[in-house]
């Protein structure tokens, strides 16, 4: 073997390497009940088919620790998704920087509360604008409301104010000092708007002009609303998407699995931090 390693001019140990391995090449690695698992993942990337492997894996883990059986690793189910061409598509947009300094995040619930409003537009060209407010900790949706072919008025503001605080506080007033960020939009700024905050306990906040990331947990929302939900059911008319939003906001919070909340939903986070 030196001999040879000499004449050719290459390191006895590549050679020694070469002789060892096989000349049929490995398939690919596979585990036996790769099967079962397999149909785990279909049963959820039919339902939700905007889906990473990361989402995926929280929710095949929480159907798995319901019924007791042990959890899967994050990098198998991608494995098993790449080889059956399950997983999404690269993601390959070049998007220009954006600078922002602040912290939108709140480090407990009912500190800061995030407001926004999205529109959704259905096949015949109507469109139903949907107004919420979102928790900056915990991101469950304390409210929200929702108007076809109208626009958003201080008066929607003032009553989804006064839907959380009741929900979150179980009375007409913060039991204390509560922030609520939104954007500049007129609903927001109104002189009623404002009285109504002051009356709740409620500090209003406003992003900076043309500065949409700093209401970033709001705009992170309104993307999976419409990727996660509406992009993937079928909209004529403004009247199906009204039936359905109640059952969009009620998955988002109770199932959707969150990578700042380390995969949990919003409500399964709250009950695992009471």
């Amino acid at each position: 073997m030196s001999v040879i390693a000499r004449t050719l001019g290459v390191a006895r140990s590549n050679l020694i390497e070469r002789a060892a391995t096989s000349a049929v090449p490995r398939g690919p690695y596979r585990k036996p009940d790769d099967a079962e698992l397999l149909a785990e993942i279909r049963s959820i990337i039919d339902k939700r088919p905007t889906y990473g492997y990361r989402r995926v894996t929280a929710l095949v883990n929480r159907q798995r620790r319901l019924v007791s059986e042990p959890t899967v690793n994050a990098k198998r189910v991608l494995r098993v998704m790449r080889q059956h061409h399950l997983t999404l598509q690269r993601h390959t947009a070049h998007r220009p920087g954006r600078t922002h300094d602040g912290v939108v995040v709140a480090l407990r619930s009912n500190v800061r509360w995030c407001s926004d409003h999205l529109e959704i537009r259905a096949r015949d060209g109507q469109v139903v604008r949907v107004l919420f407010v979102i928790d900056a900790c915990d991101r469950e949706i304390i409210g929200w409301l929702a108007v076809a072919n109208a626009g958003i008025a201080a008066e929607m503001v003032c009553d989804l104010m006064i839907t959380s605080v009741e929900r979150r506080f179980g009375s007409t007033r913060t039991a204390h000092r509560v922030e609520w960020l939104s954007d500049n939009g007129s609903a927001y700024i109104a002189r009623q708007t404002a009285q109504t905050a002051a009356a709740l306990g409620l500090t209003l906040l406003f992003t900076p002009v043309r500065s949409p990331q700093s209401n970033g947990m709001s705009e992170s929302f309104v993307k999976t609303l419409k990727r996660d939900y509406a992009a993937t059911h079928i909209l004529p008319d403004t009247d199906t998407i009204l039936a359905l939003l109640p059952d969009w906001f009620e998955d988002y919070c109770e199932s959707h699995p969150h990578s700042g909340l380390n995969f949990k939903s919003p409500r399964e986070f709250i009950r695992l931090s009471a």
